[in-house]
This record gives C-alpha cells, sequence and structure tokens, in this order.
C-alpha cells in the first residue's frame, strides 16, 4: 500500500491500463484456445479468431499510446488507424461469419440467390444496390487508404481542417454504407440468424469515440496544461477508457462468440466415431 501512494498519479494510470489489458489478453486467450482445441469449422472459425482478437489488439495499442503521452499527433493517428483498419477488417469478417452460418458462398454471385424474392427496404439512393457484400468490403479498402493518406497530411503540414472535414466525410459515408450492409443483410435473415444471436456480435464490434468527440465539443474535456492541447487530452482519455473498456469486451465475447456450439459439434463427432 505504502508504494502506491508514493506512486504519481500518471504511474496509478498506467498500472491500472496494464492490469487491464493484461486481463483482456487473459480473457482472449482462454477463448481462442477453446476455439483452437474445438477446431471444427474452420470456415466460422477463423472469422471468429480474427473479430475476438481485436480486444487485446485495441487494448495494446492505446496502451502503447499512454506510454508516449506527450508524442505528435501524427504518432497518434498512426495507433488510431490501427484500430481502426482493423475494425474495418473485423467488419468484412462479421458479414462472412454471417454468410457462413446461412451456408451461403461469398465468391458466387453479386446477388446470393437466397436472397431474390426477399423484401428489401431501402431508401433512395440505396435502391439501386443490392451489392451487400461489396457495401461492407469497401470499407475495408477506404479506411487503410485513408489512414495513410491522413498520417502523409500530418507529417508533410498539410493536415488542414479542410482536409480533416474531407477525410472525415468519407470515412464517415463508408462505414455507414458498411454498417447499413450489415444491419440489411441481418434483417432479411433475421429467421435464420436467430439461433447465432447477431445483434449480440454485432454489438461487441462498436467503440467509444463518438462520446469523447462530444466530450471535446461541449467542452467537458479541456486543456489543462500549458505543454498539452485537447488532442492529446482527447486522446489519453480514450486510450484509458479503451484498456478499460477492453476487459468488459472480452468478457462480453465470451458468450457472444462461446466456443459451445463448436464443442458439442465436436462431442457428437467423438461419440459417432467410437461407436
Amino acid at each position: 500500500m505504502s508504494d502506491l501512494t508514493q506512486m504519481s498519479p500518471a504511474e496509478i494510470i498506467l498500472l491500472g491500463c496494464g492490469i487491464c489489458v493484461l486481463i483482456t489478453v487473459f480473457f482472449t486467450v482462454q477463448l481462442l484456445s477453446q476455439h483452437l482445441f474445438s477446431w471444427k469449422y474452420p470456415k466460422e472459425q477463423k472469422a471468429i479468431v480474427i473479430i475476438i482478437l481485436m480486444a487485446p489488439l485495441y487494448a495494446i495499442v492505446s496502451y502503447v499510446g499512454l506510454l508516449d503521452f506527450r508524442s505528435s499527433i501524427a504518432f497518434f493517428m498512426f495507433l488510431e488507424s490501427i484500430k481502426e483498419c482493423y475494425e474495418a477488417l473485423v467488419i468484412a469478417k462479421f458479414l462472412a461469419l454471417m454468410y457462413s452460418y446461412l451456408n451461403i458462398s461469398l465468391s458466387k454471385n453479386f446477388v446470393p440467390d437466397e436472397i431474390k424474392g426477399r423484401a428489401i427496404h431501402h431508401s433512395f439512393p440505396l435502391t439501386l444496390f443490392q451489392l451487400l457484400k461489396y457495401w461492407t468490403w469497401q470499407f475495408v479498402a477506404i479506411r487503410p487508404i485513408c489512414s495513410l493518406l491522413m498520417i502523409v497530411c500530418q507529417l508533410l503540414g498539410f493536415y488542414t481542417s479542410l482536409v480533416s472535414w474531407t477525410f472525415t466525410i468519407i470515412l464517415n459515408l463508408s462505414v455507414s454504407l458498411a454498417l447499413y450492409s450489415l444491419v440489411v443483410f441481418c434483417h432479411v435473415f433475421a429467421k435464420e440468424l436467430e439461433p447465432h444471436s447477431p445483434l449480440a456480435k454485432f454489438m461487441c464490434i462498436k467503440g467509444i469515440g463518438v462520446v469523447l468527440e462530444i466530450l471535446v465539443l461541449i467542452g467537458v474535456i479541456k486543456p489543462r496544461h500549458p505543454w498539452l492541447d485537447v488532442e492529446h487530452i482527447e486522446e489519453g482519455i480514450q486510450n484509458i477508457l479503451v484498456c478499460i473498456e477492453m476487459v468488459a469486451f472480452s468478457v462480453i465475447q465470451r458468450y457472444a462468440y462461446s466456443v459451445e456450439p463448436y464443442s458439442r459439434q465436436v462431442s457428437k463427432w467423438k461419440l459417432k466415431k467410437d461407436e
């Protein structure tokens, strides 16, 4: 206890966040090992593995940001790009997992035969398209391209307000279209996907970035030191919250992406083999 009282607030925060990272890694490795030991459906479980690795990746990257708290905005942008690019991959893998649950091929047709004849309600101009998988995959391509361009612009000193808003609009439209496609897909196949709890799985993907932007906008997060600006404080608080959030995320995904359906299948397979 005496050691804790002698620690500075920054050291206590780093210690607490470090513990959160270790807990997140522990729960994720535990779930990952369960899937590997019950590796019966690679097509589905490969997607699940990529999705559940999102928690430790976010936690570790956020902790690195705390270790170098006074680094450049370009460095924070790079760390954030790692998380957001991986989120884009996770969204694509989520759709692939839903396709796999329904035994629908991702590569044969632009529009799966299973969708034809079903009522899909869109608002214009989305009525012009039914390419659900490409609506998702476009974000996987656009996110890393924009991240790279943003970092380059920041390093070269070209990252003006106009450039920032341009990237923000592009990325918001891209991610909105990707998420819209997932909602449409899950709505069309709601009955078939119900046993797989798609809503719980989907809720495990989203983060807390929007909340932080709102706090800065209304003035809750303000600079308190002459050597720190709002961006540094916002990034620091976000990294702290992400480290804490990922603990909850790693626990929730143990249920959302439980190994139980696959362990049951393995047990049935072994039982038939013994007979």
